[in-house]
């Protein structure tokens, strides 16, 4: 193109003039990269850029387009392969990649880098829930390491003022991404341990890309998070962003306003609840109030407490004719019992030696020494013997003995 100096363009046209000279020398191109500052328009469109160690490309993938992409929506630190057509995007005079077709080709340097640590720290044991410190219910001191200046310490403030105004908010100043906002955070972790500033911490910024929430990957952050004697709530970025502080922590928040949720009761729930339990224990007194009173009336009109007199009548009628009743059984024994020491004692009677006499039989004794004598044998003539009956006795001499009993007769046999 000859130039003289007279000539003068536009910018539209030298812009128009770089896009015809871009897309004729690039008519299709593969480019190779890592994606970042990716964003899923609600139009459909993807816009992202490539880059490495050198440089960066803008990328921008229509809807119409997104048909030919291989593999899942690609995100921050994907390493990805894009077929496409270098063109000026005439508005804002730069140039890109019209991509058409998208594939992944592995993982990028950074997410390596976060897949190692986060492999290494897990061996160790960093994220074992057994390590996990439960959050207070109702602190009264939150530390929150973040930007003074972030969209995120001020949604903080907002929600916590609403929810709990009772709580009091300790701000610990950081730089959350660039060059020594790792070393920032952990010293500020270590700060607040130190000096014991805060019952709970929020540890957290808002979104950004892979690059931009790199602080919060750094192993330093990760060991300050885990030797932190108070509770740690990690609360960085969006909810689809994960990072290695997300797994140290005691809780992990999706962003910078649930973790001031998480953190502090709501007040209107909490008077709620008050108000519920009030109501249920003003019923429960209200109930047993009642049921006392319904008992001391029912004692009231009971025939006891009316008619006491009666009462104790009736119990004094009761008693005389219990004693009634004891009388006649202890005569009724106590005959019972003389009927039957009488005919025990008629049987004895009848079984006795005076029985024995009185029915012809005696007794018979050798005197001096008074043997009594069952056996004639052994009397000899001329010894004296005693003799008793049933009335009176005698003294007689043997005249004979003999061992031969005689024959007892009977009445009849006389």
């Amino acid at each position: 193109m000859l130039l003289t100096d007279e000539t003068v363009y536009t910018v539209s046209e030298i812009t128009r003039q770089i896009r015809r000279s871009l897309e004729e020398e690039f008519p299709l191109v593969r480019v190779e990269g890592e994606v970042s500052n990716f964003t899923a328009h609600s139009s459909g469109h993807l816009y992202f850029s490539l880059k490495d160690e050198g440089a960066q490309l803008r990328c921008v993938m229509f809807r119409s387009r997104r048909r030919r992409m291989i593999g899942p929506l690609p995100s921050n630190g994907m390493a990805v392969r894009a077929l496409g057509q270098i063109t000026v995007y005439e508005r804002s005079g730069q140039y890109q990649l019209s991509v058409i077709e998208l594939r992944p080709a592995g993982i990028g340097a950074l997410a390596r880098a976060f897949e190692e640590l986060k492999h290494r720290l897990a061996e160790e044991g960093l994220f074992d829930a057994v390590h996990k410190q439960p959050i207070p219910k109702f602190p009264g001191r939150i530390g929150v390491v973040t930007s003074p200046t972030g969209a995120a310490v001020r949604d903080i403030i907002r929600i916590i003022g609403r929810r709990f105004p009772l709580a009091r908010l300790i701000l610990a100043p950081v730089q959350v991404q660039g060059e020594g906002a790792a070393r920032e955070i952990a010293l500020a972790i270590e700060r607040m341990n130190r000096h014991r500033l805060a019952d709970v911490l929020i540890v957290g910024r808002g979104g950004g890309s892979m690059e931009d929430l790199w602080a919060f990957n750094e192993e330093v952050v990760a060991r300050a998070i885990f030797s932190s004697a108070i509770p740690v709530i990690s609360a960085v970025g969006h909810e689809i962003d994960f990072t290695i502080a997300d797994f140290v922590a005691d809780l992990r928040a999706p962003t910078p306003s649930a973790a001031a949720e998480l953190v502090v009761p709501d007040r209107q729930e909490l008077a709620g609840v008050i108000a519920g339990a009030r109501q249920r224990l003003l019923s429960a007194a209200a109930g047993r109030i009642g049921r006392q009173r319904e008992r001391v009336v029912t004692l009231v009109r009971s025939y006891g407490l009316r008619r006491p007199a009666d009462l104790i009548a009736g119990r004094m009628q009761r008693l005389d004719e219990l004693e009634r009743r004891l009388q006649l059984a202890s005569e009724r024994h106590v005959a019972l019992r003389k009927r039957l020491l009488d005919s025990t004692t008629r049987h004895l009677a009848s079984l006795g030696p005076q029985a024995v006499l009185a029915r012809g039989y005696s007794v018979c004794r050798r005197l001096p020494d008074g043997a009594v004598v069952t056996d004639g044998g052994v009397l000899t003539g001329g010894e004296l013997l005693d003799l008793w009956f049933a009335r009176g006795g005698a003294e007689c001499r043997v005249e004979r003995a003999t061992s031969t009993r005689r024959d007892l007769l009977t009445l009849e046999d006389s």
